[in-house]
């Protein structure tokens, strides 16, 4: 992956054929135009460590942290921290709303 603008999000949807949900959520994040957002949609049939890790869970949304994030205790650079499930009904707003709350959670000061 190149590298982003340090303001834009790196997101990792775990995702599988046939998921509404993750179809869903995809599309919201698509739509999202108040940050610049880099999508990655990993299909967990393709990895059995993934499919064991996520079959009942999908889908899941992980922001890669920035080098520049500030870190939660324990978490490394590179992480990718595990954001909260929204709920299938939720707005596109409160999808923007969502990332850019855990975005400014985790900026220098």
């Amino acid at each position: 992956m190149t590298s982003l603008p340090t303001d834009s999000m790196h997101l990792i949807l775990y995702s599988k054929p046939g998921c509404h949900l993750c179809e869903g959520l995809q599309e919201k994040l698509e739509q999202v135009t108040t940050i610049a957002i880099a999508l990655e949609i990993r299909d967990i049939t393709t990895r059995d460590d993934w499919f064991q890790a996520y079959q009942y869970e999908i889908p899941i949304l992980m922001w890669v942290l920035p080098d520049s994030a500030v870190l939660p205790e324990g978490v490394d650079k590179g992480s990718a921290l595990r954001l909260p499930r929204l709920s299938p009904r939720a707005s596109i707003a409160q999808v923007e709303q969502m990332l850019q709350t855990h975005q400014r959670r985790h900026q220098p000061e």
